[in-house]
């Protein structure tokens, strides 16, 4: 495990990311009055995976890998809703969806690390990455709900059982960060519960109203 101090920089940017999408996202539909699912929550949301990939990666945490590497490609998705992603230039759209696939495949062909380590790390017991396991699981099918209900509605959008999702998976988060001393993860899913509790209410204003 690596707990150098840029590792631990490269896991805040990305925690900062995502909670910059959150407060951006949140202003935006307390502004309306309505949960909103604007083009810059999808951007800083990929840009905010790539670097906790990178991180979990650097931590030997496979639990982290597991859901940025799933979340990651549904957040492509939702930006081609959007259609900013036919924006980007060929090449940049083939470097950002082929760069888990690279990072993990160069690593495995130059023996830096083998599959048996990400799910035997001494530093973290069996049972807590189980929990992490389950726990990034809750809160990837936030994302994967997400990508059907929006492929259903033919665009991008944010529904009640994704903040739902998200304040299940987040909760369980919080637990395994404070079991495995992640100051990452528990800084960025403290936060995170809080904004998702607001969505909730502001979903069921938006219901009643």
């Amino acid at each position: 495990m690596d707990s150098s101090l840029p590792v631990y920089v490269i896991g805040f940017i990305a925690q900062l990311l995502f909670s910059s999408r959150m407060i951006m996202q949140w202003i935006l539909s307390e502004k309306q009055k309505k949960v909103l699912t604007p083009i810059l929550f999808w951007e800083l949301s990929l840009l905010g995976a790539f670097l906790l990939f990178v991180y979990g990666y650097a931590r030997s945490d496979f639990a982290i890998m597991l859901g940025q590497s799933i979340t990651y490609f549904v957040y492509i998705r939702n930006l081609q809703f959007q259609g900013q992603w036919v924006k980007l230039h060929r090449f940049i759209r083939f470097l950002i969806f082929a760069f888990p696939i690279i990072l993990v495949a160069y690593s495995f062909f130059n023996n830096e690390y083998d599959l048996q380590k990400l799910f035997q790390n001494e530093a973290i017991s069996p049972w807590l990455l189980i929990l992490g396991i389950i726990a990034q699981i809750i809160f990837t099918l936030r994302f994967l709900y997400q990508w059907f209900y929006s492929e259903k509605q033919k665009k991008s959008t944010l529904p009640l059982g994704f903040w739902w999702l998200s304040l299940a998976g987040s909760s369980l988060i919080l637990i395994y960060a404070i079991f495995r001393k992640d100051p990452v993860l528990l800084i960025g899913h403290l936060f995170g519960i809080l904004m998702y509790i607001r969505n909730i209410i502001i979903h069921h204003n938006e219901v009643r109203e």
